[in-house]
């Protein structure tokens, strides 16, 4: 059997209920690769083979990041800051004092804005919900943000990548995958930019806290 059959396989609703799932556990505050999982689908709604449609990938993923980013944002409101000491130390990784230093900061300096622009940023794709709850953020404010937001991100990247696979298709056509591969290995290479510069400021961020707790105990 080959890729395409298997693809056409697939059942449409099935690819919205996997991307609205994945989006919204990780709103929730569930480390997916919501993104991951957002440019795929779009990708697949490029292929004119496929009955997969851009407005309801899209619409998935926004129905998804704001009913995730709303459970989250009721979880942390009910366990506070506590409830993040408790997941740092289960998953460092990813609920760290410096990751949640690092959003605390960001929301000390933006405020609601950090809700709305932080569904561009994976860090806080993963706290803004629960950290909102957790610093009383009132909710009306919260949810237009979160909303707000969720319609940005995922229908602006619904619509660049479906785009962007329409004109690949027909471009890789007519020329080599030479220019295919290196826009791939210069996306990849700003991903990793970017994550090497949040990682610092994470280290940064920790190395504070240390020196901080290390004054208090003198």
């Amino acid at each position: 059997m080959t890729v395409d059959a298997i693809l056409e396989s697939i059942p449409p609703l099935a690819v919205y209920l996997i991307v609205g799932l994945i989006i919204g556990l990780e709103s929730l505050g569930i480390p997916l690769p919501g993104e991951i999982a957002l440019v795929s689908a779009a990708l697949l709604a490029s292929r004119h083979t496929l009955d997969i449609s851009p407005l309801w990938v899209g619409a998935a993923a926004t129905i998804g990041a704001i009913i995730g980013d709303s459970i989250g944002y009721s979880i942390g409101r009910r366990y506070g800051m506590g409830l993040f000491e408790r997941l740092g130390k289960r998953f460092p990784k990813h609920f760290g004092p410096g990751h949640v230093a690092l959003a605390k900061q960001l929301f000390a300096r933006w405020g609601v804005w950090a809700v709305f622009f932080g569904r561009f940023i994976a860090l806080l794709r993963i706290l803004a919900g629960p950290l909102a709850g957790a610093l009383r953020m009132r909710y009306g404010r919260f949810l237009a943000a979160n909303a707000s937001g969720a319609v940005c991100w995922a229908g602006g990247t619904t619509a660049v990548v479906y785009y962007l696979g329409l004109a690949a298709e027909k471009w890789l056509s007519r020329f080599s995958w030479v220019a295919l591969v290196v826009a791939i290995i210069v996306g990849i290479g700003m991903t990793l930019l970017l994550r090497e510069r949040t990682r610092n400021l994470i280290a940064q961020l920790e190395d504070e806290h240390d020196w901080e707790t290390l004054r208090k105990h003198d």
